[in-house]
């Protein structure tokens, strides 16, 4: 068996994609080998997990790997000699050492990283050496990453985005919203700010930011698909305030319980995917996906450009040599018929439907359909169409200066799925490796939250984030309404700010009603902040199901809470929200990094130094202005 491996090393606005093979035919060493074991470190000798290790020696070529959630990597079998060991990680100056390996021996080193340049790499397993070539191609296609920042022509385009205000709890007791795991905003605002520019406002979904991460929600228990909880803490930007928390946790899948799947990858092949950063990062992402499959598993190519065509019938999983050998052919030109792709994508998926598995198309593009079905408004009729028979849709977004991010929303909304924003081969690895179950199972759908606060503890309340996810108070028991899913591991995190009662408030109000009294507090709920009820519906199912919880008042530390509230501290900064109070730069990292918990993947690590590259641009950005 050989090993291949994709690694894209972004410096700027530069992306390199390049392919080394490590083979298990290389002759073996007559003396004794040796090996090498160290760890890599920040400048504050913190282990940074998922960094790239290389060692490069001349005779042999280059081994690679990946450091784990301490820090640590290790290569062991190497012929005695001199080698070169290098270190890199996104947001990193590469560091690098020689090390002598002795016959039988171990050499240990330790690498630290100092923050500045932009690097990563991500690794893909292949079971079989027919993988090398198409691989290959792919890897050299996306070779030139494309400028990272605004364009003279840009026309990306996002939905206006207004803050939720405050509500007083006497004349609006109810918060009802529909669930929410999709996470596009994070990663499509770590672009801009690995650019050096500032996001535009209305691309920062701070509920999409939270939902990035996961937090330490216990599994489900007794049959249900999700677990529900709750916290309430101080307010870190207003300390008159308090912070309630609630966080759904879905069940995990083991992956070999995972259901067959019938997917259907569409991928946008008009000439506004010609940029290396779109297709040719789109050919490789999925690349990553297909060694994963089983056969168990089917899978269709479908593309569409001018004209839409079948690019692979429904294969078997299994047949990764196939899948790759199709995805290395794909060109990008041409205009986009999208509402065509869609019709024939639906149309593959259907014809393999599987009963009891997984039917979902995949949607790759930048969202520019400029041909054939164009209007949002009847794609998305054509895809609450499709739904009905069972075949979700999810949207992977890519490319920048033309994103119609607006739109790629509303298709997964409609679709019954999810939408990601893939800014790297790493983003690839976290949305169809790391989370496939996520990304692909689903396990509740027609997820709806509903709020009731009590007016004895509460005097005001304000939902943060999910502005477009608002559903009215009514919706909640309407089986007939659309809401949002949940897949295998999701988590959905969603807090409030609250105004604890008797503290004076500045709300709008309307004059006192002439025909009926203002509605008095039971004495129930006494000591209860809240109540949060959930409705969800099986996979597979019409008629919705009821779980609830209530709320104690009570103010307690939580890490989870901590690490969430510096995200939402970070959010309103780059909304400028009338609501951030004392917010800052400095206190989100610090809050972020007094509460980072466990990160096996470095995703909160990255998260930190985020915040301070955020603080750099904003700080240049006023200094401009001036």
């Amino acid at each position: 068996m050989s090993l291949y491996r994709i690694g894209a090393f972004a410096s700027g606005a530069a992306l390199l994609v390049a392919l080394s093979v490590v083979s298990s035919s290389q002759p073996r060493a007559q003396t004794a080998p040796g090996e090498i074991r160290g760890v890599v470190r920040d400048s504050q000798r913190s282990p940074l997990p998922g960094a790239t290790v290389i060692v490069s020696r001349s005779s042999v070529g280059d081994q690679r790997t990946i450091t784990d959630a301490r820090g640590e990597f290790s290569f062991v079998k190497l012929d005695p000699g001199r080698y070169t060991v290098t270190a890199r990680l996104a947001g990193f100056i590469d560091s690098t050492k020689p090390v002598d390996v002795v016959a039988g021996g171990t050499t240990r080193v330790t690498l630290d990283l100092t923050v500045n340049a932009v690097t990563e790499t991500v690794t893909v397993t292949a079971a079989a050496p027919v993988l090398s070539a198409q691989m290959s191609r792919m890897a050299r296609a996306a070779d030139g990453y494309a400028s990272q920042g605004w364009s003279p022509s840009n026309t990306e385009a996002y939905d206006r985005i207004n803050d939720n205000q405050w509500n007083e709890v006497a004349q609006h007791p109810l918060s009802t919203f529909s669930a929410d795991v999709d996470t596009a905003s994070y990663s499509n605002v770590r672009r801009f700010l690995r650019g050096g520019e500032a996001p535009p406002k209305d691309a920062v979904r701070t509920e999409e930011l939270i939902n990035y991460f996961r937090f330490s929600y216990p599994e489900p228990k007794d049959g249900r698909p999700f677990s529900i909880t709750t916290v309430v803490g101080e307010c870190p930007w207003n300390t008159s305030h308090r912070l309630a928390l609630i966080g759904l946790q879905a069940k995990k899948i083991d992956a070999s319980r995972i259901p067959p799947r019938n997917l259907v990858f569409l991928i946008d092949v008009s000439g506004s995917m010609f940029d290396p950063n779109k297709l040719p990062l789109v050919k490789a992402s999925l690349a990553m996906l297909a060694p994963n499959l089983t056969d168990k598993d089917r899978v269709a190519i479908v593309v569409y450009a001018g004209n839409t065509g079948l690019v692979l019938p429904s294969t078997s999983g299994a047949d990764t040599s196939t899948i790759l050998e199709a995805l290395a052919r794909l060109e990008a030109g041409g205009s986009t018929n999208g509402g065509a792709g869609l019709q024939l994508a639906y149309k593959v998926a259907q014809d393999h439907f599987i009963k009891g598995g997984v039917n979902r198309v995949i949607l790759a593009t930048d969202g520019d359909f400029n041909v054939g079905v164009t209007d949002q408004g009847s794609l998305l009729r054509l895809i609450e169409e499709k739904r009905r028979s069972g075949v979700a849709l999810s949207v992977l977004g890519f490319g920048m200066g033309n994103l119609k991010d607006s739109t790629m929303v509303k298709l997964a909304d409609a679709g019954n799925g999810n939408y990601a924003y893939i800014d790297s081969l790493t983003e690839a690895q976290k949305v169809l490796v790391e989370e496939a179950g996520g990304t692909l199972v689903t396990v509740a759908k027609d997820v709806k939250l509903q709020v009731e606060f009590n007016p004895r503890e509460v005097s005001a309340y304000r939902l943060i984030g999910y502005e477009k996810r608002i559903l009215n108070d009514q919706d909640f028991n309407d089986d007939k309404k659309d809401a949002g899913e949940m897949g295998a591991g999701h988590s959905v995190t969603a807090l409030y700010e609250v105004i604890p009662a008797g503290q004076p408030i500045d709300v709008s109000t309307v004059d006192p009603l002439k025909y009926q009294t203002k509605p008095v507090a039971t004495a129930a709920g006494n000591g209860e902040l809240m109540t949060v009820k959930v409705r969800y519906k099986e996979p597979d199912g019409d008629v919705s199901r009821l779980m609830d919880v209530p709320v104690p008042s009570r103010v307690v530390k939580s890490a989870d809470l901590g690490f969430a509230a510096a995200v939402v501290e970070f959010g309103m900064l780059l909304r400028d929200s009338e609501f951030k109070g004392t917010a800052s730069f400095p206190s989100a990292s610090a809050l972020a990094l007094a509460n980072k918990g466990e990160d096996p993947h470095g995703h909160r690590a990255e998260f930190v130094r985020l915040i301070g590259a955020a603080e750099g641009v904003y700080r240049l950005q006023a200094t401009a202005q001036r």
